[in-house]
Parts: structure tokens; C-alpha cells; sequence
């Protein structure tokens, strides 16, 4: 019989805080690497995760075949289906370079606008939403920033609007996963949760075109441009407050997205932003010249894209039109349940139930599941990978070209692959040792201000996870037990962890190293894009912490 380890919350007899500030230390190590020596991510993301073998190892005394199997699976879990998915995507992407149809994607979304704050705002506010709903887990920062970067962003600053605007849409991303998730380990109902995080998210969705042409360029960009960022920001939010609270939580960010481009495809019918000036760049705001400074001299002089009939940029188009679809149709419950009958549950070797997850983390003491889902053909990079399949063979690639651009991709990915597998690596150990539960802890001694701090918790776990699925795995019980000790709506707290974690996805190393990816930054700006989005991922989190102690105190309709 197979001896079962139990989790403990204190290292070294030590209190509550005094072992949360030791559980962080991994967390701090590798934001110092990244953000302060400016180290590059895969050397930031083995550093955390030797750290959080020690501390696991000697602090928490989990045993060493639990360490290093907890270890390996969050390793097998970044590259299936994490890697799995950014790697059909790039291939997408680098599909419509090789031959050409990028070009005419990039002058038929120029052909609406020439000003880049307008293209910035449907690609990676509308179109990056879209995708999002869609498949999720990354796929949208990298899409969104490799088409913004062939559009004439600079990397850096196609990286940097992609990740501020993967926010208010993640919570509902890849068909709504992530509430689905919150709201099997909660037992709350779904339809109440969808409706608490749209409640949450939409505020932030209506300000957020506006929020991400300020943090760019200042305020005086954002008075030139107010009619797109109010109209986009209005019709996503509005639609995403409705068919939250009243239609589905699949549909959400889809239909979300969709209302938003079309929004502004009417309003460009009818107005246009003046020629974008060059000036000095706001106190504060990120470099000199700005991101849309780019466009400034195609604006002056009112160019226009060149012209293209509407089949060329048709077929332009239909890679990613083959993408919508079939991610559409594997999100589709009768077709994905016959994908689903080839999967694999995979109880992982020398972990599965083998560690005793104990109160007060957990209502009572239970067995910690480790399974591994090899769903090979339903998973949404096979989706993906099934799109460059028809692309290829619609764009009529040859078949040693297809195989070209797979291996220029592979190796475009070999770094931010291992980063990823790193990262998951040591969230999974400290999830698994009791590190993250410790965390969770300290957080919820803060009593009456727990409804401020309860959306830090949800951006904690996607900062360490990448994922607000995964975060609210992990601190949607929490939440609720918490919620429920103190006095709160126990929607509301479970609602705030997804709410509040969506702002973390921006600071989330494995994101940042999607982007990196898509849009090949350089190691010393992805340390400079750490240290951006980390203050405004700060300043949106406590944004959504006000509105929950609005709704928590104030407003009770949650």
C-alpha cells in the first residue's frame, strides 16, 4: 500500500506569515532575475523552480519522488496543451508571411483606418477578445501580436498593448472555461457566477480602449480618438454584462468581441480621427516615440493602403477564417464529446491522490487528483493545427514549404517553450508541496478588507499559473470557504478570484514569453515589458478589489 503524504501550511514551526514570506521567495527570485537583473525568461523560470524544489524539499519536507514527479507534470502540462496551442498558432501566422497574405490582411485592416491607435484597438482589443473567446490559453497574445508587429508595431510595443488588453475578456476565454471550471470546484451555480464576473469584468472591458491609447501615449491621444475607444469600450462591455447575466457563458467574449469590431467598422463609416501629430511623450507614459508615432507619417500624409479586390482579401483571410471555425466547431459539445472518446485520463505516475490536501485549505482533509488529459484530438491546438492543415493546402503551399515553416517555427520557440515548462514546473510543486495554500492563507487573515484582497488572490494564481482556469482551480474553494467564514456572498469572493486574476495574465512569465515569441523582443525588453505591465496589472486589480467591496458593502446584488 502506497503511502499517502499530507500537506502542511507552516515551515519551520514558524507562523502564518513568517511561512508565506518564505513560500514566496520562489515568486521573488524570479521576478528579480526577470524584472531587476534583466536575466532572460527561460533562465528566470529554472531559477524559480530550483528554489521551489528547495523550499518544497526542506521546508515543506514533501518527499523527493512527490517533488519530482509534481515537477515533471507541470513540465508535461506545458507542453501539452500549453505549447501545443502557441505552436499552431506561430505556424499560422508564419504561413500567411511565407506566402503572402499577410501583407494584403495588414493593408485590408489599414484600408479602414491609417491610424494605428484605431488598428491597435480592433486587433488587439476586438480581434484578440475574439480569439480569446474562442481557444484561449495564450493563442491571443500571440496571434494579435505577430499580426500588430506586421502592421508596423515595433515588438516591444506590439507585446506590450496585446498582453494590457488580454484582460477583461480572459475570465469567459476559450468558451468559457474558466467560470465552467470556477464553478465545478465551487458547487456554485454557473449561471449566478457568469453573471457575478460579467457584473466584474464589463466596468473594466468599457474603459479598457480608452486605459490601454492612455497608457501608450497620454491623454491627449485618447481626446483624439474618444469616439472608438467609447464605442468599443460600450458595445464589448454591454454585450458582455448581457449574455453573462442572461444568455450563456460560452458565447461571451465571442459575441463580446464581434459586437465590438462591427462597432467600430460603423463608426468608421462616418467618422475618422484627425492626422495623428508627433509631440512629446506624456510624464510617464512608456517610451519616445510612442507605439502609434509609428503611423504618423503615413497619417500626415493621408495614404491609404494598397487596393485589393474583395476575393484577394477573402482568401487573405481564410487561414484565419479556417481557425474561428474549427475552433468553434471543437467547442461545439456533440462534436467535442466523439473527439473526446480518444482521450486519455492519465493518473500521473507516483503523484495521483498520493498527497492529502488538509483544512483550513480544504473543507475537510482529501486526496490531491494529479491527472493528465491527453486529449489529443480535441484539444484547441489540434483545432489550430487542423487550421494550418486547410490552409496550407487552400493557400496551396508546397508540402516541403509547410514543413519548412514548422521547423523556422520550432526553433522561434525552443526558448519560450522551456520557459513555460519551467514555470508550470514550479507552480505545480508549490501546489503540490502546500506552498500556494500557504499563500491562499495569509491572504484571507485579512478580515474585512478581504473583499479589497480576494481579487489579489485570483492574480496571484495567474501569475504563478498563466491561466485563470488554473487559478481559480486553485483558489476557488478557498475563496468560497473564506467568504463563507467571514460573512461575504460566497459568488461574489469566488467571482473576484476570476475577476482579479485576469490582470495577473499580463505579469504571467509564461505569457510573457508567448509574446516574446510572437513578436521577438529582445531578452532586455521582455525584462523592460515585466516591469510596464506589473504597474498596470497592479493599478487594474485594484480597480476590480474597489468594485468588490462596492458590491461586498454597498451595492449587495451579488
Amino acid at each position: 500500500m502506497k503511502t499517502v503524504w499530507e500537506q502542511g501550511y507552516f515551515i519551520w514551526g514558524q507562523g502564518l506569515a513568517v511561512s508565506a514570506l518564505i513560500a514566496a521567495l520562489p515568486i521573488a527570485v524570479l521576478l528579480f532575475l526577470l524584472g531587476i537583473l534583466r536575466k532572460p525568461a527561460w533562465v528566470a523560470g529554472l531559477a524559480g523552480l530550483a528554489s521551489t524544489l528547495v523550499i518544497a524539499l526542506f521546508g515543506f519536507h514533501m518527499p523527493l519522488m512527490l517533488t519530482l514527479s509534481a515537477a515533471a507534470h507541470g513540465a508535461a502540462f506545458g507542453l501539452f496543451p500549453i505549447s501545443w496551442i502557441i505552436f499552431w498558432a506561430i505556424v499560422l501566422y508564419n504561413m500567411t508571411v511565407e506566402t503572402g497574405k499577410f501583407a494584403i490582411i495588414k493593408d485590408s485592416i489599414g484600408s479602414l483606418t491609417p491610424d494605428l491607435r484605431i488598428q491597435a484597438i480592433i486587433i488587439a482589443f476586438g480581434f484578440s477578445a475574439f480569439i480569446e473567446g474562442a481557444t484561449g490559453f495564450g493563442t491571443p497574445v500571440a496571434v494579435a501580436g505577430a499580426m500588430m508587429v506586421g502592421l508596423g508595431f515595433s515588438p516591444y510595443f506590439a507585446a506590450a498593448i496585446c498582453l494590457l488588453t488580454n484582460t477583461a475578456p480572459v475570465a469567459f476565454g476559450a468558451i468559457g472555461v474558466p467560470v465552467i471550471t470556477l464553478a465545478g470546484v465551487t458547487g456554485l451555480p454557473l449561471d449566478k457566477l457568469s453573471g457575478a464576473v460579467g457584473a466584474l469584468c464589463s466596468p473594466v472591458a468599457v474603459i479598457l480602449p480608452a486605459y490601454m491609447i492612455l497608457a501608450m501615449e497620454g491623454f491627449t491621444s485618447v481626446v483624439e480618438v474618444w469616439p472608438a475607444v467609447l464605442v468599443a469600450g460600450l458595445a464589448f462591455g454591454g454585450v458582455q454584462y448581457y449574455v453573462s447575466n442572461y444568455i450563456n457563458v460560452q458565447l461571451t467574449v465571442i459575441l463580446s468581441s464581434i459586437s465590438a469590431m462591427g462597432a467600430l467598422m460603423l463608426l468608421l463609416r462616418v467618422w475618422h480621427p484627425r492626422a495623428h501629430t508627433r509631440r512629446k511623450p506624456a510624464k510617464g507614459v512608456v517610451g519616445a516615440p510612442g507605439p502609434f508615432d509609428l503611423a504618423i507619417e503615413t497619417s500626415s500624409r493621408g495614404s491609404a493602403a494598397p487596393a485589393h479586390t474583395a476575393p484577394e482579401i477573402l482568401s487573405a483571410w481564410m487561414p484565419y477564417i479556417f481557425l474561428v471555425i474549427l475552433v468553434l466547431l471543437w467547442g461545439f459539445k456533440p462534436f467535442q464529446s466523439i473527439l473526446n472518446q480518444a482521450t486519455l485520463a492519465v493518473p500521473w505516475p507516483g503523484l495521483h491522490n498520493l498527497i492529502l490536501r488538509t483544512p483550513p485549505v480544504m473543507p475537510a482533509a482529501s486526496p490531491y487528483p494529479a491527472v493528465f488529459n491527453l486529449n489529443l484530438l480535441s484539444a484547441g491546438g489540434t483545432s489550430c493545427m487542423f487550421a494550418c492543415i486547410l490552409s496550407a493546402i487552400f493557400l496551396r503551399m508546397s508540402l516541403g514549404g509547410f514543413v519548412r515553416v514548422m521547423l523556422a517555427s520550432t526553433r522561434q520557440l525552443a526558448l519560450p517553450i522551456l520557459t513555460i515548462s519551467s514555470v508550470l514546473s514550479m507552480t505545480f510543486v508549490m501546489n503540490y508541496s502546500g506552498a500556494t495554500g500557504t499563500l491562499g492563507l495569509e491572504f484571507a487573515t485579512t478580515g474585512v478588507a478581504f473583499p479589497f484582497f480576494s481579487p489579489f488572490l485570483g492574480w496571484l494564481g495567474v501569475f504563478l499559473t498563466g491561466s485563470d482556469t488554473s487559478s481559480n482551480a486553485l483558489f476557488g474553494s478557498l475563496q468560497v470557504i473564506t467568504a463563507g467564514r467571514l460573512g461575504f456572498s460566497r459568488v461574489l469572493m469566488a467571482a473576484a478570484n476570476s475577476s482579479g486574476g485576469v490582470m495577473g495574465k499580463m505579469i504571467s512569465v509564461q505569457t510573457i514569453a508567448v509574446a516574446a515569441a510572437a513578436t521577438g523582443i529582445t531578452v532586455q525588453e521582455q525584462s523592460k515589458l515585466l516591469r510596464f505591465t506589473l504597474r498596470h496589472s497592479i493599478i487594474l486589480t485594484t480597480l476590480v478589489g474597489l468594485e468588490v467591496l462596492l458590491f461586498a458593502y454597498v451595492i449587495k446584488v451579488i
